[in-house]
């Protein structure tokens, strides 16, 4: 069994799917015009994380949908 923490972001779940702030997404950027789900491990969110924050990658822009918003 592995103790590796994965993160897993869905775009289905996303207020911001569709309007423009998704096209300058972190998920748009690494999947493409038409993301779906991005997962990553713990690791590979630190390597992320890094890049962002010298502007070398578009930050995650990602906001969840509450209940009450659907």
């Amino acid at each position: 069994m592995s103790n590796e923490i994965e993160l897993s972001i869905s775009c289905n779940d996303c207020v911001r799917r569709g309007t423009p702030d998704c096209a300058d997404c972190l998920v748009s950027f690494v999947l493409g015009e038409e993301p779906d789900e991005l997962v990553m491990t713990a690791e590979e969110a630190d390597v992320v994380q890094l890049f962002t924050s010298q502007g070398m990658m578009p930050r995650l822009k990602f906001q969840h949908r509450g209940a009450d918003s659907k």
